[in-house]
């Protein structure tokens, strides 16, 4: 008699060929954050299990992690999921790409997230991979040194900081690829900003006495993450050292209008608006591959900035991908499927 199959859910079992090592960084870029996070960082490598085998170089890709994310997540067991190195090298296997170097570094911060940018109080985390990570792991691995064979990729907060350091850091990146990242600033934070104003009240819209009250907590509840979202958010785009944790915001304490110099402060950093500068299609027009895509159920409203953002590029005759699954913006990381053999591909390999 045929045995009969028990449906039930695929968890990927076993471990990988590669292996994970970890350095650490001690980032001068990092140093002065006035949020008191260490500027020491753990940064994890996965090193295909050619590497053992071949005296060859191999290309760089850095991953970015979402917010409330870390590089260190990213190698973690997962239930019912692939970790990044899992997937890796499944698509190795089945000859989708080749083998590469990648790079998880941990970019938590204690307001529980990065924009991968540089901010006087979260620290300048784009010098930080630009010119720390970067040098640090190719002079550490055998790694091809030209930025041809260098790619960022990331979701979310990670995805964000992926199309920016393509719009701000060619000299760095040759290829990058945005998975649902934050743009259309007026359509993903906007409605924000009322909820926060609501969880600041009961500490007199005082915003230390808030995160000191937060950080007090046995635990941080649900409603709280998306409050400390929007305060990361507030101090990555208009950083201000005089503020509480450095932190001020673009809307009236009392009535949630907005302070239009603050908010613009903010836009600047919209990359539907980087797009229009001159540095920033500059930038993106050095791009050997630009990946970008978003599900139609995006729960943050990503889809429309993300639609925008292919039309400004398809004016300027920026080549990229652009592409929309109909799922949400959640556990999306099977879209590393699409757009890790894309960024290997355009490094010509």
């Amino acid at each position: 008699m045929q045995k009969k199959e028990i449906g039930l859910p695929n968890h990927p079992f076993g471990g990988i060929k590669g292996r994970i090592e970890t350095i650490d960084i001690n980032s001068k870029a990092l140093s002065k954050n006035l949020l008191g996070d260490p500027s020491s960082r753990t940064v994890a490598v996965y090193l295909p299990e050619a590497y053992e085998r071949t005296t060859s170089e191999f290309p760089l890709l850095v991953c970015l992690a979402g917010f409330t994310g870390s590089g260190l997540g990213q190698i973690g067991w997962k239930a019912f999921q692939e970790t990044v190195p899992q997937r890796i090298e499944r698509l190795i296997f089945e000859k989708k790409m080749g083998p590469a170097i990648y790079v998880f570094p941990d970019c938590f911060t204690s307001l529980g997230g990065n924009q991968y940018i540089n901010s006087a109080v979260m620290g300048n985390w784009s010098d930080f991979l630009c010119e720390e990570l970067v040098p640090k792991v190719e002079a550490t691995y055998r790694i091809k040194k030209e930025r041809k064979y260098r790619a960022i990729f990331g979701k979310s907060s990670g995805g964000y900081g992926a199309i920016v350091h393509a719009m701000t850091r060619a000299d760095i990146w040759s290829g990058a690829a945005c998975h649902s990242g934050d743009m259309a600033f007026e359509i993903c934070y906007l409605n924000d900003f009322p909820g926060l104003l609501r969880a600041l009240s009961p500490y007199d819209g005082n915003i230390r006495a808030f995160v000191d009250k937060v950080k007090k907590n046995k635990k941080v509840l649900g409603g709280d993450f998306h409050s400390l979202m929007t305060l990361a958010m507030a101090a990555s785009y208009d950083p201000d050292p005089e503020a509480p944790y450095g932190i001020r915001l673009p809307v009236t304490s009392d009535t949630c209008e907005l302070i239009q110099d603050r908010w613009n402060r903010w836009l600047a950093w919209d990359p539907l608006r980087i797009v229009e500068t001159k540095t920033g299609r500059d930038n993106l027009l050095k791009m050997n591959a630009l990946f970008l895509d978003c599900g139609v159920k995006d729960q943050y409203n990503l889809l429309y900035g993300n639609r925008r953002l292919t039309k400004k590029l398809e004016s300027f005759g920026i080549e990229h991908i652009y592409e929309e699954f109909p799922d949400t913006h959640s556990t999306i990381d099977y879209r590393l499927d699409i757009s890790l053999p894309f960024l290997f591909k355009a490094m010509g390999q």
